[in-house]
């Protein structure tokens, strides 16, 4: 903070040094890497000053909004730099149990995925990796619905009196040839009492449907059962309130990586990201790289170009993906 009392506030109320410069905290802090939680116009630059300074970094997301931004950061991490971004929803824990079913096999082939559960670059994300597509390029076309909404909480708390608002929903259809994703959200969809989530998984052998699981244990045996989540804290449980873990079909497919901890469940991602970056930083194990991440921008920017123009939109190769990714 270049502010020199606001830099003296901050210190004083969490109990931690704060500094003026980039410079300063690299020095005098010498962290093992620097996470940057800033507005959109100044994060890519904020990103290319500290890797030309040797930081290993931790992007907020989205790692920049135009498309000439992603190009220089692709470009960085071609070259060796050590960045990764914070995209935690997939490591929320009911998105993290269902990929694991997934990968399990258990449903097989995933061919599509009906998804509302976040917006913009974070919706694609989740897509992406329930559709197990990984930086190929779809088609898209997309809608966007103008419609009228209860006010419900936000940021700031609950609502004051009732209030109709505008709100705006948009569905995309992206189309990799073989497998199919519908991303769907509404804007007022994270806050709302009467707008809930959804998430629709299908494959060959069963399909995730939203808290239920169904599957094929051969071709004349099917299985269902529900995702049973655990917290303790509950009916007389003295162990004190934390996430601890989720299971289906027998089997725990999630466990919390820090029991205990009264957080919530993006919490627990965010702080899963961060952890990933430690295990990163040593072992250079990627968890979300920068061309992730600016793949999923660039969908994004794609479905508001399909919205725009009312016409199907091709994703073409870009840098991070010159031939159409794995």
């Amino acid at each position: 903070m270049r502010d020199a009392a606001r830099r003296a506030q901050v210190s004083q109320k969490w109990g931690l040094p704060a500094y003026a410069t980039p410079d300063e905290l690299l020095s005098g802090g010498k962290p093992d890497f620097v996470v940057t939680s800033v507005p959109w116009g100044a994060n890519s630059g904020l990103i290319e000053l500290l890797v030309e300074k040797g930081a290993s970094v931790l992007s907020e997301t989205p790692i920049a909004p135009t498309l000439p931004e992603m190009v220089r950061l692709a470009a960085l991490e071609a070259k060796g730099a050590r960045i990764q971004v914070a995209e935690q929803y997939s490591f929320q824990p009911h998105h993290a149990a269902a990929l694991a079913v997934i990968r399990s096999g258990r449903l097989g082939t995933v061919r599509e995925v009906d998804i509302s559960a976040a917006h913009g670059y974070h919706g694609i994300s989740l897509l992406r990796h329930y559709l197990e597509v990984g930086l190929r390029l779809p088609k898209i076309t997309a809608r966007k619905i103008e419609t009228k909404i209860i006010e419900g909480p936000d940021r700031s708390g609950p609502p004051t009196a009732e209030k109709v608002l505008d709100t705006s929903r948009v569905i995309a259809h992206f189309d990799y040839g073989d497998r199919f994703g519908l991303f769907d959200f509404t804007g007022d969809q994270y806050f709302s009492w009467i707008r809930s989530s959804r998430r629709l998984v299908r494959g060959e052998r069963g399909e995730i449907s939203q808290n239920e699981l169904r599957f094929l244990q051969d071709f004349k045996t099917p299985i269902r059962s529900c995702f049973s989540r655990r917290d303790t804290g509950h009916d007389g449980n003295l162990e004190g309130y934390s996430h601890a873990d989720i299971s289906v079909a027998g089997e725990i497919v999630y466990a919390n990586p820090f029991p205990g901890a009264r957080w919530s469940d993006d919490e627990i991602a965010v702080a899963t990201c961060i952890s990933k970056m430690q295990d990163y930083i040593r072992s250079g194990t990627s968890f979300y790289s920068v061309a992730e991440a600016c793949h999923d921008r660039y969908l994004d920017l794609l479905i508001d170009r399909a919205v725009a123009e009312g016409a199907v939109i091709q994703a073409l190769p870009q840098p991070w993906c010159p031939a159409g990714g794995p």
